[in-house]
């Protein structure tokens, strides 16, 4: 007997089938599908730090802030705090000086967006960018499938420009950029992660980020910066400034995130959007006002006790994200040099198997020479008792991929070991059931 259906998938919008939104939803849930498996797929923060009185100090800490500092009388406090809220947020005063004391960024608070998450920044900056039909968005390659969904929902065609080993090709963004233009398309933005990027881990060094800079302006690109992993470098070395620190003419969008530094479940992230807009009536304003109409129509607001919270841990810190996350830092490159170290030991030479190194972040990538997809997932978590992520999610085509994601962010140098012990038994025996070499 049938089913009865009242719609069918191919009446709804083609991005609801897209491989990019099936790959979000595959990703965020594959864990509660085999909860016994070492998970070193997840890029969750670590939960050991998880302090269940911080959301009710800071959100005190964040209501007498708006009656002591704002001047806000406590019924006042009280309505910002429950209330709906100011479409661009309430808490961007308090970025602008995280970003001033953490990254030496000069923002502009009106230039600020608080968003639902970094996902609503990407969605918003898309769709503002998306035009015509003629628009598309470069993408440095692999790239956060979140971005490519994203750019999905509103109708802008992703173009991959190679990462490699210094984190972007530049001649390739070049070429790429020129490419789009011969064939009539107008290329809007690159979207970069300069820092221990998602899913390769690599970052840009800084004489690449000021050419970079050099090459968007010559080239008329805006550059979308995601940042959400540059304060865990897993060294002493300092950190490198970003894009947006060097950027002198206004050509860098950066997406910023609390979901990795204070708390994921706040759901909070921002964006800065300094780039001045015509109005047809010609006056001049910001970006972030025009990213702030859409987001009215999408959220209307972010929750104002989210944003609270948020608030509330940057000023307990005194605006200083560095040194809230000590800890985490610490934990974070503990755990990655822990699974470095543990796979040289189970992939001595002359092993097929390579990994990238990063210097920090939550990511490595194993690339081994048989195809890994979600398939072989499926069978790693049920035999073997261990997750990862399929490098080929973050691809946009079909091509296989023979290269795996491991996480080092939620789990214990224990749990580490453990996961990597399965690991190596999966990928001894997928090597062993491969073809033999033409001679």
């Amino acid at each position: 007997m049938d089913t009865p259906v009242d719609l069918a998938v191919a009446d709804l919008h083609p991005a609801v089938d897209d491989p990019a939104l099936n790959s979000m939803n595959f990703l965020n849930e594959v864990a509660q599908h085999w909860p016994d498996a070492v998970s070193l797929a997840a890029g969750r923060p670590y939960e050991q730090f998880f302090d269940d009185d911080a959301p009710r100090r800071w959100l005190e800490r964040f209501r007498r802030h708006l009656v002591e500092d704002q001047g806000q009388s406590p019924a006042q406090a009280r309505r910002t705090l429950f209330q709906y809220g100011r479409t661009k947020g309430i808490v961007h005063h308090l970025i602008a000086q995280n970003l001033a004391v953490d990254e030496g960024m000069q923002v502009d608070p009106e230039a600020v967006v608080v968003t639902v998450g970094c996902q609503e920044a990407m969605f918003l900056v898309l769709q503002a960018l998306r035009a015509g039909p003629r628009d598309v968005l470069l993408a440095v390659a692999p790239t956060y499938v979140g971005l490519t969904g994203a750019a999905r929902l509103v109708d802008l065609p992703v173009r991959p420009v190679a990462g490699g080993p210094t984190g972007v090709d530049l001649a390739d963004l070049a070429e790429q950029a020129r490419r789009a233009r011969g064939e009539g398309l107008r290329p809007r933005a690159c979207y970069v992660m300069p820092d221990f990027a998602n899913p390769s881990g690599v970052s840009i060094g800084l004489d690449d980020r000021r050419r970079l800079l050099e090459l968007a302006a010559e080239q008329e690109l805006l550059l979308i910066e995601d940042n959400p992993y540059g304060l865990f470098p897993a060294g002493d070395q300092d950190r490198l400034p970003t894009l947006k620190a060097l950027d002198t003419r206004r050509r860098v969008i950066y997406l910023g995130s609390f979901a990795k530094t204070v708390l994921p479940g706040a759901r909070v992230g921002y964006l800065v959007a300094d780039q001045r807009v015509a109005g047809v009536d010609g006056t001049v304003g910001l970006l972030a006002d025009q990213l702030a109409k859409i987001k009215s129509m999408v959220t209307v607001n972010t929750s104002a006790l989210a944003q609270a919270m948020i608030g509330g841990a940057l000023l307990e810190h005194d605006g200083s994200l560095v040194s809230a996350n000590l800890r985490e830092r610490a934990a974070y490159a503990r755990n990655l040099r822990h699974l470095l170290a543990g796979l040289e030991r189970r992939f001595p030479p002359p092993s097929l198997a390579t990994w990238t190194t990063p210097g920090g972040g939550f990511f490595v990538v194993l690339s081994v020479p048989f195809r890994v997809d979600d398939a072989l997932l499926r069978r790693s978590a049920e035999r073997y008792g261990v997750l990862w992520t399929p490098m080929a999610h973050f691809y946009d085509d079909a091509t296989p991929v023979g290269a795996l994601r491991l996480s080092v962010s939620a789990v214990t140098p224990d749990q580490i070991d453990l996961g990597l012990d399965r690991l190596a038994a999966l990928v001894a025996d997928e090597l062993d059931h491969m073809p033999a070499p033409a001679r």
